[in-house]
């Protein structure tokens, strides 16, 4: 009899330990489908990523949704661009979830733009009279494959924190990522090489980095200043700058208005090229990487088109 009880319980033991349920996904909500998907990249398996923002939005005004509240009241780890890029909507919805793990500060919030490379630092005083100049630099950090390797270590160093079990797991997705994205990168600077200096004008100040990454020169901006909208002095300075510069390329954000842009080509001899400067922002950018593919075949292509330089 204390063979066949010893037998017993050691088959339930068996049986129970079969059954457990496997530890839980982490659950991770990022600002914007660019940290999404470098957080699934690092991730895998092992999270469940949500993004807020869709890449067809301007990230600066996204409506709150109430279920942007659920998906952070549930969540382990909050990842924000950071840079003062959400601030208006997003610090609203932190607090209404009342979800202390990701509250600013706490051990599930992180900003993914405290080891980027910042640009357009601003210095002196800032009124609003500058438009809606970032105190804290560019936020639109990400369109460097160098910053999002950097957001890639910085979320593996994160998710291992939490989730110390899978810390290795998670050490090998993002050197796997980091290899991939080195290899990438030099096919993609490889692309732009013969057209380095390139001369554009952009609507926004979207950008400078990857300006700075691919070798372009941006000239000037259909806004006046940041987020203040096109005015007829200005728009005719920018064609005069155009005309004198002999630029043949106006980038616009998928979420702006083209009437400007198409007015500024119609007068210069110029395109307009819609480039998405996030994942999702047109149905060929899925990843991090197609992003990169997809906004330097349709610049090539726009370049090949209008004879730029």
């Amino acid at each position: 009899m204390k063979r066949l009880a010893t037998f017993v319980t050691a088959a339930i033991a068996a049986i129970l330990l079969t059954a457990a349920p496997a530890r839980a996904a982490l659950r991770v909500v990022a600002a914007t489908q660019d940290l999404a998907s470098i957080a699934q990249e690092v991730g895998g398996d092992k999270i469940r990523i949500d993004a807020l923002a869709k890449g067809y939005q301007d990230p600066h005004f996204v409506e709150a949704k109430p279920s942007f509240v659920l998906l952070l009241n549930k969540a382990d780890l909050l990842i924000v661009v950071g840079r003062d890029l959400e601030i208006g909507w997003l610090p609203p919805l932190i607090t209404q979830s009342r979800n202390a793990r990701i509250q600013a500060g706490a051990q599930g919030y992180l900003d993914a733009s405290l080891t980027a490379k910042i640009l357009e630092l601003p210095t002196g005083q800032i009124t609003r009279a500058m438009g809606d100049v970032h105190p804290l630099g560019n936020p639109h950090y990400w369109l460097d494959p160098e910053n999002g390797r950097r957001a890639a270590k910085a979320i593996q160093a994160k998710l291992a924190e939490l989730d110390g079990a899978n810390a290795a797991y998670y050490q090998q997705r993002e050197a796997d990522f980091e290899q991939r994205l080195t290899a990438a990168e030099q096919r993609w600077k490889a692309t732009m090489a013969p057209y380095k200096g390139l001369k554009v004008v952009t609507y926004h100040r979207s950008w400078p980095n990857f300006a700075d990454a691919f070798g372009l020169d941006v000239v000037g901006y259909v806004e006046p200043k940041p987020g203040i909208p096109p005015t007829p002095q200005h728009t005719l300075e920018v064609i005069n700058a155009m005309r004198t510069q002999h630029v043949k390329i106006i980038i616009v954000e998928p979420y702006f208005d083209l009437k400007t842009p198409n007015s500024i080509a119609s007068q210069t001899g110029a395109k307009v090229l819609v480039l998405p400067p996030s994942v999702g922002g047109v149905p060929a950018a899925t990843d991090y990487f197609k992003l990169f593919d997809t906004d330097l075949n349709m610049l090539v292509t726009a370049v090949k088109e209008t004879g730029a330089r």
